[in-house]
């Protein structure tokens, strides 16, 4: 009866949603999805998966197709497309937004942000999911909501070894968003691209390294197979909250009972891709390590200094966008609220 994908406690969220959904008029939608996506994790357990539990949510009622990245406009100008009313959903990465409004980086994860644990009850308890929606109803007049997370991302897949600061220097790295100016900042020579370019730049030469997405997430790619370093931690993306768009017209045209339907099925969808994430990715680092890849880990300097960087970014941001400083100090002031965390979660276990 559920979507694939779905964990037992979303099975029963969505039984009562069912049941109040049924109450709703019994209107029929089909919407189109725009996405950033050629394919992969990104696009069969965060939009698919979506169009699949809203269906699922509305007894059919709901249909949304889906379309892989640049067929209804621009792969890296998904909100665009939606704003315009081309597609009447989309599925992007809100950081792609930086450039119009640096904001977008605080809901889709930078250098400076917490890790997703702290993220996702950030969004869901601590406001933040409240601030995206009105924010993205202020400046672009659309609606918009998390729709899938990721874990902590791979630095980046390489051609040459990248382990202290000096290897950053010079580096020619695919990214996107605001690190592109942080990866600068460092000594990198950064370029961004859309998903489906990137394998045959690094596969030419065109590029040294790349940053895209998790251990497990990136196996789908084939990055490893022409890059042959996988370097970790991801300082860059601790976390990755990625972001339903929707047109405002077609959000108009839901009943208050299907809104909230729609919000249901991104929520279930954002919880069950990081569930699955987090577990590929511990069965991941064997799989590189069989495929004859070396790990290499970040030295502790590149680390701290990114994250110094990140937040050294922010708070010059602050100084000039009221946004960027309202959501800047929501997330300061959850920090600081979770800053003992660790104390009172974390038992201390000693390891063969």
């Amino acid at each position: 009866m559920f979507a694939k994908g779905f964990t037992r406690t979303a099975a029963a969220v969505a039984v009562s949603v069912l049941g109040w959904a049924a109450a709703a008029q019994a209107q029929e939608h089909y919407f189109r999805m725009a996405t950033a996506w050629s394919g992969g994790p990104l696009m069969e357990i965060g939009a698919q998966a979506f169009a699949r539990n809203v269906a699922t949510l509305s007894n059919g009622r709901i249909e949304i197709e889906v379309f892989p990245g640049g067929t209804l406009g621009p792969a890296l100008k998904v909100s665009e497309t939606v704003q315009q009313g081309v597609a009447d959903m989309g599925h992007t990465g809100v950081g792609y937004d930086w450039g119009a409004d640096p904001t977008a980086v605080l809901f889709g994860g930078y250098a400076g942000s917490f890790d997703t644990e702290r993220m996702l009850h950030w969004l869901y308890r601590g406001g933040g999911i409240e601030l995206w929606e009105e924010w993205r109803r202020e400046t672009m007049g659309i609606i918009g909501m998390p729709l899938f997370i990721r874990t902590a991302e791979v630095f980046v897949h390489s051609r040459v070894p990248v382990r202290t600061l000096e290897d950053l220097k010079g580096l020619r790295l695919r990214t996107a968003g605001a690190w592109i100016e942080m990866a600068q900042e460092l000594g990198a020579a950064p370029v961004t691209m859309p998903g489906g370019d990137i394998y045959p730049a690094l596969e030419r030469g065109v590029l040294d390294a790349v940053e895209w997405g998790t251990l497990w997430e990136n196996i789908s790619t084939g990055f490893h197979q022409v890059a042959p370093y996988v370097v970790i931690p991801g300082v860059h993306q601790p976390t990755a909250p990625f972001e339903l768009v929707i047109n405002m017209d077609a959000w108009n045209s839901l009943s208050e009972a299907d809104r909230e339907l729609i919000r249901t099925a991104a929520r279930l969808t954002t919880l069950d891709a990081w569930l699955t994430i987090g577990q590929e990715d511990a069965r991941a680092l064997e799989f590189y390590r069989k495929a004859g890849n070396t790990i290499i880990e970040l030295d502790p300097d590149v680390q701290y200094q990114a994250r110094a960087v990140g937040l050294a970014w922010a708070e010059r941001q602050a100084k000039d966008n009221p946004w960027f400083a309202r959501v800047f100090a929501s997330q300061r002031a959850f920090e600081e609220l979770w800053k003992d965390a660790e104390r009172y979660r974390t038992v201390k276990v000693k390891r063969d």
